[in-house]
């Protein structure tokens, strides 16, 4: 059974009868999980051990596991610094924030592949324009310039470690107020500002390697009247011609409200059907169970071959045995170490 182009979320810390029925399905291709899924470290291997062993080729398994408030995995995982506060240790040495950058990203990787989890959902490449509570310290830094390094380098980290990367949120969310959970952002800016500012780290990080992008549900009327993640403009134009980007693309998460505007409006096969068409390879459905149903019951949609090879990509690399295996290794002591460092002056930082 091939992979579909549809990402879902599951009810719990096991899988359902109804969770079963929806991941077998041939349109699904992957599974988000979150804080809700995870009881105890044992819980979650015995979980993505149930996930991957329902097909083949096995499901992807994701979840948005950044650092900072972005963490959904907590007891027994390190806890990851915010980007900032990569961001400020560079102020302070820029060639020692990046070596913490690399180690940040293969604590996280290799974290997550002990349990199971295939990819995660970053770095957020966001600029921090102090004007967005929703990125916030998720971003590394005011100066896109200091982005590309620091992420490049956590890129780097999560390679090592067998994790492959996700930006986000292409073109740029850090420049407006609006929460797209919960809002339309529209950010007037013209294309030239975007791409002289925002625009840096993704093109940086697509010549360097980075395996996907997902869009901002964030309207730049100036360029386009729909949404990013809605918008072939944005997509097939700009992201894969201008860009030269030839990895995956996700959708947001259908549900948010970001996702209801312009080609996103009417229901989630619409919607579905309308961030594929713009380019997507995979369209996300999150915490809707009826949406995801319906999602399941009308896409009409047969992923072309290139796709199903971007989405190949992304499956995790190296051992899944657990962190006692992991523990036992010299370079995540030495990872470890050093990411305990970060933001030591706040101690209550880490676990």
């Amino acid at each position: 059974m091939r992979l579909g182009p549809v990402m879902l979320d599951v009810a719990g810390t096991a899988l359902t009868d109804d969770d079963r029925k929806r991941l077998t399905h041939p349109l699904t291709g992957g599974v988000i999980l979150f804080a809700r899924n995870f009881q105890s470290p044992q819980q979650l291997m015995a979980l993505t051990d149930e996930i991957h062993a329902l097909r083949t080729p096995a499901l992807l398994i994701a979840v948005d596991h950044e650092g900072g408030r972005v963490q959904r995995f907590r007891d027994g995982f390190t806890a990851i610094p915010a980007m900032r506060e990569l961001g400020m240790s560079w102020e302070k040495n820029a060639t020692q924030a990046k070596l913490l950058a690399q180690d940040t990203g293969y604590v996280l990787a290799t974290e997550l592949r002990a349990h199971g989890v295939d990819l995660t959902f970053a770095p957020v490449l966001d600029v921090d324009f102090k004007r967005s509570s929703v990125i916030g310290d998720r971003a590394f830094h005011a100066d896109p310039e200091i982005i590309a390094p620091l992420a490049q380098a956590l890129v780097h980290g999560l390679n090592l470690g067998g994790m492959s990367s996700v930006g986000k949120h292409f073109p740029g969310h850090g420049h407006v107020r609006a929460d797209s959970h919960h809002e339309v952002p529209v950010d007037d800016r013209s294309y030239v500002d975007i791409e002289q500012c925002d625009l840096i780290p993704f093109r940086r990080l697509i010549g360097s390697g980075l395996g996907a992008v997902m869009p901002a549900h964030v309207i730049y009327p100036r360029v386009d009247a729909e949404p990013a993640g809605f918008s072939a403009k944005w997509l097939k134009q700009i992201l894969r011609k201008q860009l030269e980007f030839d990895g995956v693309i996700f959708s947001d998460d259908l549900s948010m409200e970001g996702a209801k505007a312009g080609a996103g409006a009417g229901g989630v096969v619409a919607r579905a059907n309308a961030a594929l068409g713009a380019g997507c390879d995979m369209v996300l459905v999150c915490n809707d169970a009826g949406a995801a149903d319906e999602l399941l019951a009308g896409l009409d949609y047969h992923m072309p071959a290139v796709g199903q090879v971007r989405l190949a990509s992304m499956r995790g690399r190296g051992p899944t045995h657990g962190m006692a295996a992991l523990r036992s290794t010299a370079e995540y002591q030495r990872a470890l170490s050093a990411v305990h460092s970060i933001g030591k002056r706040e101690g209550d930082l880490f676990a």
